[in-house]
């Protein structure tokens, strides 16, 4: 299982050199990637009724653009999305940019992406939030016949393109697409199109049933489960070293491909504290045999 880390978006401030000694600084700890979810735009919180998690206090490092800083500073690290809200988003666009990362990280890229929960955003950036299912399963296809043909030809429901293809294309061809979500719907998309699934679940009963639902979608649709990679995720919360190694070691007896390992909502007190905890983190983890 490769561990790694979500960057954390919410409190590492804003100057370039913090998130470059944080890649850097966990890079050298041992840990084989960089997890980073996204948010384009923040609501206003005094919209009548609103009740989401973020809002435009929250600060949100745009994933490619900051991934593809950060390829140029590390020498190993892999960088996930985690997930990129895709059908809100131009998919042509999407394409060349993830393939401008590939090429900088040369091929330490993973697209994970996912349908998102605010229709805010969507409405602003220009896309129906109601089709978004539809849509991000045309995305899949089309991304990868960007990022594999010369020239695409596709006529669908929501893309139409005629003889047209990006140059350059990425190293990974194509680059390995996972999804995130819980939904039913969602977990039948894994089992049908994806590379492997971000769950949001932790290990135990919960997660054995959905990874049983997931065994069964993908066998009917003609796939091994176990071609279905799984990334989990876990908090390290200070100060608690043994927890540390149970949570990990529970996700590695789940099957786990990846663990990405978070310190955010932890009260660590100040942006490069981030890197130090996750240090403390990885030299436990490696005593263990873990990392």
């Amino acid at each position: 299982m490769d561990i790694g880390t979500v960057f954390p978006q919410l409190e590492i401030g804003d100057d370039p050199a913090t998130l470059v000694d944080y890649a850097q600084r966990v890079e050298a700890a041992g840990y084989d990637h960089l997890l980073t979810y996204d948010h384009v735009l923040g609501v206003d919180p005094s919209w009548e009724d609103w009740e989401g998690p973020y809002d435009n206090a929250d600060q949100f490092h745009e994933p490619l653009t900051t991934f593809s800083y950060l390829a140029g500073q590390t020498d190993t690290l892999e960088f996930v999305t985690g997930i990129l809200i895709l059908p809100q988003r131009q998919t042509a666009l999407v394409a060349k940019q993830a393939a401008q990362l590939d090429r900088f990280a040369d091929g330490r890229f993973r697209l994970g992406a996912g349908v998102g929960w605010n229709p805010h955003e969507y409405v602003a950036l220009g896309e129906d939030f109601g089709t978004r299912g539809r849509r991000i399963e045309e995305q899949i296809d089309v991304l990868r016949r960007l990022w594999t043909e010369d020239v695409v030809d596709f006529d669908g429901e929501f893309h139409d393109i005629s003889e047209l293809g990006i140059n350059p294309r990425p190293v990974q061809q194509p680059i390995p697409i996972w999804l995130g979500g819980m939904a039913e719907p969602v977990k039948r998309r894994v089992a049908r199109m994806a590379d492997g699934w971000l769950p949001q679940f932790q290990p135990g009963e919960e997660a054995e049933a959905h990874l049983a639902d997931l065994a069964e979608y993908a066998e009917e649709a003609g796939r091994d489960p176990d071609d279905v990679g799984i990334h989990g995720r876990m908090y390290a919360v200070p100060g608690e070293p043994e927890e540390w190694v149970e949570r990990a070691r529970a996700w590695a007896d789940l099957g786990a491909d990846y663990l990405a390992i978070s310190t955010m909502y932890q009260d660590v007190d100040a942006p490069a504290a981030h890197a130090a905890h996750l240090e403390d983190v990885a030299d436990r983890l490696g005593d263990a045999g873990l990392l």
